[in-house]
Protein backbone atom coordinates (compact mmCIF):
# COMPACT_ATOMS: atom_id res chain seq x y z
CA UNK A 1 0.00 0.00 0.00
CA UNK A 2 2.80 2.35 1.01
CA UNK A 3 4.76 1.56 -2.20
CA UNK A 4 1.72 2.30 -4.36
CA UNK A 5 1.34 5.63 -2.55
CA UNK A 6 4.98 6.52 -3.29
CA UNK A 7 4.51 5.68 -6.98
CA UNK A 8 1.34 7.78 -7.18
CA UNK A 9 3.10 10.68 -5.45
CA UNK A 10 6.05 10.45 -7.84
CA UNK A 11 3.74 10.42 -10.88
CA UNK A 12 1.83 13.43 -9.59
CA UNK A 13 5.11 15.27 -8.98
CA UNK A 14 6.36 14.44 -12.48
CA UNK A 15 3.12 15.64 -13.99
CA UNK A 16 3.36 18.91 -12.06
CA UNK A 17 6.97 19.46 -13.11
CA UNK A 18 6.11 18.77 -16.75
CA UNK A 19 3.27 21.29 -16.65
CA UNK A 20 5.49 23.86 -14.95
CA UNK A 21 8.12 23.72 -17.72
CA UNK A 22 5.64 23.97 -20.59
CA UNK A 23 5.34 27.36 -22.28
CA UNK A 24 1.92 28.01 -23.81
CA UNK A 25 1.79 30.80 -26.39
CA UNK A 26 -1.34 32.38 -27.87
CA UNK A 27 -0.67 33.79 -31.33
CA UNK A 28 -2.19 34.72 -34.67
CA UNK A 29 -2.81 32.47 -37.63
CA UNK A 30 -1.74 33.06 -41.26
CA UNK A 31 1.64 34.76 -41.90
CA UNK A 32 1.96 35.86 -38.28
CA UNK A 33 1.40 32.27 -37.23
CA UNK A 34 4.12 31.08 -39.60
CA UNK A 35 6.51 33.67 -38.22
CA UNK A 36 5.72 32.70 -34.64
CA UNK A 37 6.22 29.03 -35.48
CA UNK A 38 9.71 29.92 -36.73
CA UNK A 39 10.46 31.71 -33.45
CA UNK A 40 9.21 28.72 -31.46
CA UNK A 41 11.33 26.30 -33.49
CA UNK A 42 14.46 28.42 -33.05
CA UNK A 43 13.83 28.89 -29.34
CA UNK A 44 13.43 25.17 -28.83
CA UNK A 45 16.74 24.54 -30.61
CA UNK A 46 18.39 26.83 -28.07
CA UNK A 47 16.34 25.50 -25.14
CA UNK A 48 15.71 21.79 -25.86
CA UNK A 49 14.33 21.13 -22.37
CA UNK A 50 11.48 23.59 -22.85
CA UNK A 51 8.17 22.28 -24.13
CA UNK A 52 6.24 24.87 -26.12
CA UNK A 53 2.62 24.77 -27.21
CA UNK A 54 1.69 27.37 -29.83
CA UNK A 55 -2.02 28.12 -30.20
CA UNK A 56 -2.87 29.92 -33.47
CA UNK A 57 -6.12 31.86 -33.84
CA UNK A 58 -7.57 34.55 -36.13
CA UNK A 59 -7.43 38.06 -34.71
CA UNK A 60 -10.96 38.17 -33.26
CA UNK A 61 -10.72 34.66 -31.87
CA UNK A 62 -7.34 35.48 -30.33
CA UNK A 63 -8.75 38.51 -28.52
CA UNK A 64 -11.71 36.56 -27.20
CA UNK A 65 -9.56 33.65 -26.04
CA UNK A 66 -6.88 35.61 -24.22
CA UNK A 67 -9.24 38.18 -22.67
CA UNK A 68 -11.49 35.44 -21.31
CA UNK A 69 -8.51 33.52 -19.95
CA UNK A 70 -7.06 36.56 -18.18
CA UNK A 71 -10.44 37.72 -16.89
CA UNK A 72 -11.09 34.30 -15.34
CA UNK A 73 -7.44 33.91 -14.21
CA UNK A 74 -7.20 30.47 -15.77
CA UNK A 75 -3.44 30.59 -16.35
CA UNK A 76 -3.97 29.12 -19.81
CA UNK A 77 -1.25 31.21 -21.47
CA UNK A 78 2.31 32.20 -20.61
CA UNK A 79 2.84 34.47 -23.62
CA UNK A 80 0.26 36.32 -25.71
CA UNK A 81 0.42 38.20 -29.00
CA UNK A 82 -1.87 41.23 -28.90
CA UNK A 83 -2.92 44.19 -31.00
CA UNK A 84 -1.86 47.45 -29.38
CA UNK A 85 -5.52 48.59 -29.26
CA UNK A 86 -6.24 45.81 -26.75
CA UNK A 87 -3.59 47.04 -24.33
CA UNK A 88 -5.63 49.76 -22.53
CA UNK A 89 -8.23 47.20 -21.45
CA UNK A 90 -5.66 44.58 -20.46
CA UNK A 91 -3.44 47.02 -18.57
CA UNK A 92 -6.14 48.87 -16.67
CA UNK A 93 -7.50 45.52 -15.47
CA UNK A 94 -4.03 44.47 -14.24
CA UNK A 95 -4.06 41.47 -16.58
CA UNK A 96 -0.44 41.83 -17.71
CA UNK A 97 2.92 41.35 -15.97
CA UNK A 98 5.46 44.17 -15.77
CA UNK A 99 8.56 43.12 -17.68
CA UNK A 100 12.09 43.10 -16.23
CA UNK A 101 14.27 46.07 -17.17
CA UNK A 102 16.72 43.84 -19.04
CA UNK A 103 14.24 43.33 -21.90
CA UNK A 104 14.50 47.04 -22.75
CA UNK A 105 16.96 48.04 -25.43
CA UNK A 106 17.70 51.44 -26.97
CA UNK A 107 17.77 49.77 -30.39
CA UNK A 108 13.97 49.60 -30.31
CA UNK A 109 12.28 52.53 -32.04
CA UNK A 110 10.81 54.50 -29.18
CA UNK A 111 7.21 55.07 -30.30
CA UNK A 112 6.37 51.37 -30.86
CA UNK A 113 8.10 50.42 -27.62
CA UNK A 114 6.52 53.13 -25.47
CA UNK A 115 2.95 52.09 -26.22
CA UNK A 116 3.76 48.97 -24.19
CA UNK A 117 4.39 51.09 -21.09
CA UNK A 118 1.76 51.83 -18.45
CA UNK A 119 0.33 54.13 -17.24
CA UNK A 120 2.53 56.48 -19.31
CA UNK A 121 5.62 56.53 -21.51
CA UNK A 122 7.89 56.90 -18.46
CA UNK A 123 6.47 53.85 -16.69
CA UNK A 124 7.37 50.16 -16.70
CA UNK A 125 7.03 48.16 -19.90
CA UNK A 126 4.32 45.51 -20.03
CA UNK A 127 4.66 44.49 -23.68
CA UNK A 128 7.38 44.13 -26.31
CA UNK A 129 6.80 45.36 -29.88
CA UNK A 130 7.12 42.43 -32.29
CA UNK A 131 5.54 43.71 -35.52
CA UNK A 132 6.31 47.27 -36.63
CA UNK A 133 3.21 47.98 -38.67
CA UNK A 134 2.69 51.61 -39.60
CA UNK A 135 0.41 53.27 -42.15
CA UNK A 136 2.40 54.93 -44.95
CA UNK A 137 1.66 57.25 -47.85
CA UNK A 138 2.50 56.12 -51.41
CA UNK A 139 3.19 58.35 -54.41
CA UNK A 140 4.33 57.62 -57.95
CA UNK A 141 7.49 59.65 -58.59
CA UNK A 142 7.39 58.99 -62.33
CA UNK A 143 3.88 60.47 -62.58
CA UNK A 144 4.85 63.40 -60.36
CA UNK A 145 7.94 64.11 -62.47
CA UNK A 146 5.90 63.94 -65.69
CA UNK A 147 3.53 66.53 -64.25
CA UNK A 148 6.28 68.71 -62.73
CA UNK A 149 4.91 68.17 -59.21
CA UNK A 150 7.01 68.11 -56.06
CA UNK A 151 6.59 65.50 -53.33
CA UNK A 152 3.58 66.59 -51.21
CA UNK A 153 4.25 67.72 -47.66
CA UNK A 154 0.68 68.69 -46.69
CA UNK A 155 -2.81 67.40 -47.40
CA UNK A 156 -3.53 70.59 -49.34
CA UNK A 157 -0.61 69.72 -51.62
CA UNK A 158 -1.95 66.17 -51.97
CA UNK A 159 -5.25 67.55 -53.21
CA UNK A 160 -3.54 69.98 -55.59
CA UNK A 161 -1.37 67.17 -57.00
CA UNK A 162 -4.37 64.86 -57.43
CA UNK A 163 -6.27 67.60 -59.26
CA UNK A 164 -3.40 68.25 -61.67
CA UNK A 165 -2.79 64.56 -62.35
CA UNK A 166 -6.46 63.96 -63.06
CA UNK A 167 -6.58 66.92 -65.42
CA UNK A 168 -3.54 65.72 -67.38
CA UNK A 169 -4.08 61.97 -67.39
CA UNK A 170 -6.81 61.56 -70.03
CA UNK A 171 -8.64 59.44 -67.43
CA UNK A 172 -6.08 56.63 -67.51
CA UNK A 173 -4.57 57.61 -64.14
CA UNK A 174 -6.47 58.77 -61.09
CA UNK A 175 -4.81 61.19 -58.74
CA UNK A 176 -5.45 59.23 -55.58
CA UNK A 177 -6.94 56.05 -54.13
CA UNK A 178 -8.03 54.97 -50.66
CA UNK A 179 -10.15 52.42 -48.84
CA UNK A 180 -13.76 53.57 -48.65
CA UNK A 181 -15.35 50.52 -47.01
CA UNK A 182 -17.03 51.45 -43.75
CA UNK A 183 -15.57 50.39 -40.43
CA UNK A 184 -11.85 49.84 -39.97
CA UNK A 185 -10.76 50.52 -43.60
CA UNK A 186 -12.19 54.02 -44.01
CA UNK A 187 -11.26 55.01 -40.45
CA UNK A 188 -7.67 53.84 -40.90
CA UNK A 189 -7.36 56.01 -43.99
CA UNK A 190 -8.95 59.00 -42.32
CA UNK A 191 -7.01 59.04 -39.04
CA UNK A 192 -3.67 60.36 -40.41
CA UNK A 193 -5.62 63.13 -42.16
CA UNK A 194 -7.54 63.92 -38.96
CA UNK A 195 -4.33 63.97 -36.94
CA UNK A 196 -2.59 65.93 -39.68
CA UNK A 197 -5.06 68.77 -39.14
CA UNK A 198 -4.46 68.77 -35.39
CA UNK A 199 -7.70 66.98 -34.49
CA UNK A 200 -8.45 63.61 -32.87
CA UNK A 201 -11.26 61.17 -32.14
CA UNK A 202 -10.82 61.58 -28.38
CA UNK A 203 -9.00 64.16 -26.27
CA UNK A 204 -6.32 63.65 -23.63
CA UNK A 205 -8.99 62.74 -21.09
CA UNK A 206 -10.51 60.06 -23.30
CA UNK A 207 -13.58 62.12 -24.19
CA UNK A 208 -15.00 62.33 -27.72
CA UNK A 209 -13.55 65.34 -29.55
CA UNK A 210 -14.69 65.05 -33.16
CA UNK A 211 -17.01 68.03 -33.34
CA UNK A 212 -14.31 70.68 -33.89
CA UNK A 213 -13.31 73.07 -36.67
CA UNK A 214 -10.07 71.13 -37.19
CA UNK A 215 -11.93 67.83 -37.60
CA UNK A 216 -14.30 69.49 -40.08
CA UNK A 217 -11.32 70.70 -42.13
CA UNK A 218 -9.88 67.19 -42.13
CA UNK A 219 -13.14 65.56 -43.19
CA UNK A 220 -13.73 68.18 -45.89
CA UNK A 221 -10.27 67.44 -47.30
CA UNK A 222 -10.92 63.70 -47.16
CA UNK A 223 -14.22 64.06 -49.01
CA UNK A 224 -12.60 66.29 -51.65
CA UNK A 225 -10.24 63.42 -52.53
CA UNK A 226 -13.12 61.33 -53.86
CA UNK A 227 -13.41 63.43 -57.02
CA UNK A 228 -9.85 62.44 -57.95
CA UNK A 229 -10.24 58.76 -57.01
CA UNK A 230 -11.47 55.81 -59.11
CA UNK A 231 -15.18 55.38 -59.58
CA UNK A 232 -16.59 53.14 -56.83
CA UNK A 233 -13.86 54.03 -54.32
CA UNK A 234 -16.60 54.05 -51.65
CA UNK A 235 -16.37 50.24 -51.56
CA UNK A 236 -12.62 49.89 -52.13
CA UNK A 237 -10.66 47.75 -49.70
CA UNK A 238 -7.01 46.64 -49.58
CA UNK A 239 -7.11 44.56 -52.78
CA UNK A 240 -8.49 47.40 -54.87
CA UNK A 241 -5.98 49.88 -53.49
CA UNK A 242 -3.08 47.51 -54.20
CA UNK A 243 -4.36 46.80 -57.72
CA UNK A 244 -4.72 50.50 -58.51
CA UNK A 245 -1.16 51.22 -57.44
CA UNK A 246 0.36 48.17 -59.13
CA UNK A 247 -1.43 48.85 -62.43
CA UNK A 248 -0.41 52.48 -62.33
CA UNK A 249 -4.02 53.61 -62.44
CA UNK A 250 -3.63 55.68 -59.25
CA UNK A 251 -0.74 58.03 -58.52
CA UNK A 252 -1.14 58.24 -54.74
CA UNK A 253 -2.59 56.20 -51.89
CA UNK A 254 -3.29 57.86 -48.57
CA UNK A 255 -2.72 54.57 -46.74
CA UNK A 256 -0.49 51.58 -47.47
CA UNK A 257 0.80 48.98 -45.02
CA UNK A 258 4.13 47.12 -45.03
CA UNK A 259 2.50 43.88 -46.20
CA UNK A 260 1.05 45.65 -49.27
CA UNK A 261 4.22 47.30 -50.49
CA UNK A 262 6.70 44.60 -51.69
CA UNK A 263 4.75 43.65 -54.81
CA UNK A 264 4.93 47.22 -56.08
CA UNK A 265 8.47 46.29 -57.11
CA UNK A 266 7.55 42.79 -58.30
CA UNK A 267 7.75 42.81 -62.13
CA UNK A 268 5.41 39.81 -62.32
CA UNK A 269 2.63 41.80 -60.63
CA UNK A 270 3.41 45.48 -61.05
CA UNK A 271 3.58 48.02 -63.87
CA UNK A 272 5.28 50.58 -61.61
CA UNK A 273 8.49 48.80 -60.56
CA UNK A 274 10.86 51.38 -59.09
CA UNK A 275 8.37 54.23 -59.54
CA UNK A 276 6.49 54.15 -56.25
CA UNK A 277 7.88 55.99 -53.25
CA UNK A 278 6.71 55.38 -49.68
CA UNK A 279 6.82 57.93 -46.88
CA UNK A 280 5.08 59.07 -43.72
CA UNK A 281 1.71 60.69 -44.47
CA UNK A 282 1.78 64.48 -44.94
CA UNK A 283 0.59 66.86 -42.23
CA UNK A 284 -1.33 70.07 -42.66
CA UNK A 285 -0.11 71.34 -39.28
CA UNK A 286 2.69 70.05 -37.11
CA UNK A 287 4.61 66.83 -37.78
CA UNK A 288 3.36 63.77 -39.67
CA UNK A 289 1.39 61.33 -37.53
CA UNK A 290 1.41 57.88 -39.18
CA UNK A 291 -0.96 55.39 -37.57
CA UNK A 292 0.76 52.63 -35.64
CA UNK A 293 -0.58 49.08 -35.89
CA UNK A 294 1.85 47.35 -33.54
CA UNK A 295 1.49 43.71 -32.55
CA UNK A 296 3.00 43.16 -29.12
CA UNK A 297 4.14 40.22 -27.01
CA UNK A 298 3.16 40.21 -23.35
CA UNK A 299 2.96 37.95 -20.30
CA UNK A 300 -0.42 37.52 -18.57
CA UNK A 301 -0.49 38.25 -14.85
CA UNK A 302 -1.77 34.71 -14.25
CA UNK A 303 0.94 33.02 -16.36
CA UNK A 304 2.46 29.90 -14.82
CA UNK A 305 5.99 30.34 -16.22
CA UNK A 306 6.83 34.04 -16.13
CA UNK A 307 10.60 33.65 -16.01
CA UNK A 308 10.74 31.48 -19.12
CA UNK A 309 8.11 33.67 -20.77
CA UNK A 310 10.31 36.76 -20.28
CA UNK A 311 13.24 34.89 -21.82
CA UNK A 312 11.07 33.97 -24.79
CA UNK A 313 9.97 37.61 -25.28
CA UNK A 314 13.59 38.78 -25.30
CA UNK A 315 14.52 36.04 -27.80
CA UNK A 316 11.49 36.69 -30.05
CA UNK A 317 12.30 40.40 -30.39
CA UNK A 318 16.08 39.99 -30.68
CA UNK A 319 17.95 41.52 -33.67
CA UNK A 320 18.67 38.11 -35.21
CA UNK A 321 15.05 37.01 -35.08
CA UNK A 322 13.73 40.36 -36.32
CA UNK A 323 16.07 40.25 -39.30
CA UNK A 324 14.98 36.72 -40.23
CA UNK A 325 11.30 37.61 -39.86
CA UNK A 326 11.77 40.63 -42.14
CA UNK A 327 13.69 38.76 -44.84
CA UNK A 328 11.81 35.46 -44.82
CA UNK A 329 8.30 36.37 -43.65
CA UNK A 330 7.88 40.05 -44.52
CA UNK A 331 7.27 40.98 -40.87
CA UNK A 332 8.25 44.64 -40.37
CA UNK A 333 10.73 45.04 -37.50
CA UNK A 334 10.66 47.39 -34.53
CA UNK A 335 14.44 47.79 -34.18
CA UNK A 336 16.38 50.68 -35.72
CA UNK A 337 19.34 48.44 -36.57
CA UNK A 338 17.23 46.13 -38.76
CA UNK A 339 15.81 49.05 -40.71
CA UNK A 340 19.38 50.14 -41.43
CA UNK A 341 20.72 46.65 -42.19
CA UNK A 342 22.19 46.62 -45.72
CA UNK A 343 20.84 43.18 -46.58
CA UNK A 344 17.34 44.08 -45.40
CA UNK A 345 17.31 47.47 -47.15
CA UNK A 346 18.48 45.84 -50.39
CA UNK A 347 15.26 43.81 -50.31
CA UNK A 348 12.97 46.55 -48.97
CA UNK A 349 14.28 49.87 -50.32
CA UNK A 350 11.60 51.90 -48.51
CA UNK A 351 12.62 50.64 -45.04
CA UNK A 352 14.52 53.84 -44.09
CA UNK A 353 11.34 55.83 -44.75
CA UNK A 354 9.31 53.27 -42.84
CA UNK A 355 11.63 53.66 -39.85
CA UNK A 356 11.07 57.43 -39.94
CA UNK A 357 7.32 56.86 -39.99
CA UNK A 358 7.55 54.58 -36.96
CA UNK A 359 9.55 57.26 -35.14
CA UNK A 360 6.71 59.78 -35.43
CA UNK A 361 3.97 57.14 -35.32
CA UNK A 362 0.83 57.69 -33.29
CA UNK A 363 -1.21 54.99 -31.56
CA UNK A 364 -4.96 54.81 -31.94
CA UNK A 365 -6.93 56.25 -28.99
CA UNK A 366 -6.04 54.51 -25.72
CA UNK A 367 -9.58 53.61 -24.75
CA UNK A 368 -11.03 50.24 -23.76
CA UNK A 369 -13.44 49.80 -26.65
CA UNK A 370 -11.69 51.25 -29.68
CA UNK A 371 -13.25 48.63 -31.96
CA UNK A 372 -16.76 49.84 -31.05
CA UNK A 373 -15.81 53.51 -31.44
CA UNK A 374 -14.09 52.77 -34.75
CA UNK A 375 -17.22 51.08 -36.07
CA UNK A 376 -19.37 54.09 -35.22
CA UNK A 377 -16.95 56.54 -36.81
CA UNK A 378 -16.61 54.33 -39.89
CA UNK A 379 -20.36 54.31 -40.43
CA UNK A 380 -20.59 58.10 -40.37
CA UNK A 381 -17.53 58.56 -42.56
CA UNK A 382 -18.98 56.37 -45.27
CA UNK A 383 -22.42 58.00 -45.07
CA UNK A 384 -20.70 61.34 -45.60
CA UNK A 385 -18.61 59.93 -48.46
CA UNK A 386 -21.84 58.75 -50.10
CA UNK A 387 -23.38 62.21 -49.73
CA UNK A 388 -26.01 61.09 -47.23
CA UNK A 389 -25.05 63.80 -44.72
CA UNK A 390 -22.81 66.84 -44.47
CA UNK A 391 -19.47 66.83 -42.65
CA UNK A 392 -21.01 68.92 -39.89
CA UNK A 393 -23.87 66.45 -39.42
CA UNK A 394 -21.56 63.45 -39.49
CA UNK A 395 -19.13 64.82 -36.93
CA UNK A 396 -21.88 66.06 -34.63
CA UNK A 397 -23.73 62.73 -34.68
CA UNK A 398 -20.55 60.68 -34.40
CA UNK A 399 -19.51 62.77 -31.41
CA UNK A 400 -22.87 62.18 -29.74
CA UNK A 401 -22.86 58.41 -30.39
CA UNK A 402 -19.24 57.92 -29.34
CA UNK A 403 -19.75 59.97 -26.15
CA UNK A 404 -22.48 57.53 -25.10
CA UNK A 405 -20.40 54.36 -25.53
CA UNK A 406 -16.80 55.35 -24.87
CA UNK A 407 -14.99 53.47 -22.11
CA UNK A 408 -11.83 54.93 -20.61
Amino acid sequence: MFQRLLVATALASATFCSAATELVIAGRDSSYGQAMQHIVDEYQKAHPSTNIKLVKRPSKGLYESISLSMREKTGNYDVILMDDTWAPEFLSNNWLTALPKEVEDKDFIQAPFDIGRYPNANSAAYAMPMVGNVAMFAWNKAVFDANNIEKPSSWSEVLAAAKKINANSAKDTNGIVFRGVKGNPIVTGFLPILWGYGADVVDANGQASLNTPEAKQALTAFLAMKQYAPRGVDVYNADEVRDSLQKGSAAMAIEVWPAWVPNLDNPEMSNVVGDMEIMAPPAEVGAPAPMLGIWQLAIPADANNKTEAAAFLKFATSPAIQKTLALDYGIPPTRESIYNDAEVVSKYRWYPQQAKALTTGKARPRIHNWAEVESILGDFLQMTMLGQMTPEQALEQAQRRISRVIKV
